[in-house]
């Protein structure tokens, strides 16, 4: 069964930073392009960033870019979510899922952690 569970999240002041984690088991994480994706309250789901199997090429949206930094761990089966100088738009669930920007609609996903930035 697969299963992907994320932490970290919290609330923090305008231009504070959070670092969430995904914790992935039972399936080859290796195999498997990894994706943050976030759902603020009345809004749909929105891709946020992806990152290749090994680690080579990350992509992010637009308004993270400079500030979110993704991330993976192969050994131990972890994704990661650097962000820095976080904004009150970026007030969200973030949840994990097993693919890629195009398909993660379609894959596994976890069940989130919230990120609520405010003063």
């Amino acid at each position: 069964e697969v299963q992907l569970v994320e932490s970290g999240g919290g609330l923090v002041q305008p231009g504070g930073s959070l670092r969430l984690s995904c914790a992935a088991s039972g399936f080859p994480f290796t195999w498997y392009d990894m994706t943050w994706v976030r759902q603020a309250p009345g809004k749909g789901i929105e891709w946020v960033s992806s990152i290749t199997r090994q680690g080579d090429n990350v992509t992010y949206m637009d308004s993270v870019k400079g500030r979110f930094t993704i991330s993976r761990d192969n050994a131990k089966a972890l994704l990661y979510l650097q962000m820095n100088a976080l904004k009150p738009e970026d007030s969200a669930v973030y949840s994990c899922a097993n693919g890629n920007r195009h398909n993660f609609a379609e894959r596994s996903r976890g069940q989130g952690t919230q990120v609520t930035v405010s003063s």
